[in-house]
């Protein structure tokens, strides 16, 4: 595998605001491959740390952190990130293994998992995010080199404009199945483009496909300011996550999708560390307390 980027890859979308959040957690899956208790793989993580300016000293194996997994920032939050991505690869594959063959990624971000989970051979995976997002991954992924394990589609897009009409024009079929993705995307959103996105992934879906998607349910998010999560953030790699999420009130958005008929099962990460045996556990002021992961299912007749 090819050694990092030089450091004059161009890095637009990923080189500030909610762009820069997606070397954050590329940084904690890279964190997460390298430990021995990893829960999920991802050979390409580092690679992306490596190749933007901005993060060309973030740890990416937890040996580089000072304090180790103690540390809020690389320690818990960084488990956390991992944590989120083996539950989201399980229920991808378990979608796919239940028929669906499109997957949609929402903000895909620096997403790797068509490169590094096994899909069936006629699976397409669409990856939706804006242009520049997706011209660094395929800058990086190009020069290591990396093969898809399905059909990929990138659809560069802005979730603010008319994503629906780009992903249906790259081939999306909204007549099939297709199981929908949206990590650690809603919570930045505002709340109307929240329910028309949600209300758009309803009417795209035919019966049998699945969704899953990040929430959070604190009323007053800036109660959490303090918490040690968004302090080393902020401190140690300048990123202010209170001020990149959305600061108004979240719709219901799980809620919703029972009014249209889908089943929902809201669970909160804590669930999951106990079902792993590893992961993050609740502590006093605690920023990870109002996340819920929200995994839906449209039923077939």
């Amino acid at each position: 595998m090819a050694g990092p980027e030089p450091q004059h890859t161009n890095v637009e979308g990923v080189d500030a605001g909610v762009g820069l959040t997606a070397l954050l957690v590329a940084a904690a899956r890279a964190l997460e491959t390298h430990r021995p208790d990893s829960l999920a793989q991802d050979a390409y993580a580092e690679h992306f740390v490596r190749a933007a300016p901005a993060c060309a000293d973030w740890p990416v194996r937890v040996q580089q952190v000072p304090d180790g997994d103690g540390n809020p920032l690389w320690g818990r939050f960084a488990r956390y990130f991992g944590l989120r991505t083996r539950v989201l690869d399980d229920f991808l594959l378990r979608s796919v293994r239940t028929g669906a063959r499109q997957v949609v990624l929402l903000g895909a971000g620096l997403d790797t998992r068509v490169f590094r989970l096994d899909w069936p051979s006629d699976c397409v995976v669409f990856e939706i995010d804006r242009a520049g997002v997706l011209a660094f991954k395929h800058r990086v992924l190009t020069d290591l080199p990396a093969t898809p394990k399905a059909k990929r589609v990138p659809v560069p897009v802005d979730l603010r404009a008319d994503w629906v009409t780009a992903l249906t024009t790259a081939g999306f079929d909204p007549a099939a199945p297709s199981v929908w993705l949206a990590e650690g995307l809603l919570f930045y959103l505002p709340s109307p483009a929240e329910t028309y996105l949600i209300d758009a992934v309803d009417r795209l879906t035919a019966e049998g496909s699945a969704l899953a998607f990040e929430a959070k349910l604190e009323k007053d998010l800036l109660k959490y300011r303090d918490s040690a999560i968004y302090t080393a953030t902020r401190e140690q790699i300048g990123i202010d996550l209170l001020r990149l999420f959305d600061k108004g009130p979240r719709p219901d958005s799980a809620g919703g999708l029972r009014t249209k008929g889908w089943s929902t099962s809201v669970r909160t990460p804590f669930d999951f560390t106990h079902q792993h045996g590893r992961g993050p556990l609740p502590e006093p002021n605690d920023a990870l307390e109002g996340n819920r992961w929200v995994f839906a299912h449209k039923p077939r007749p």
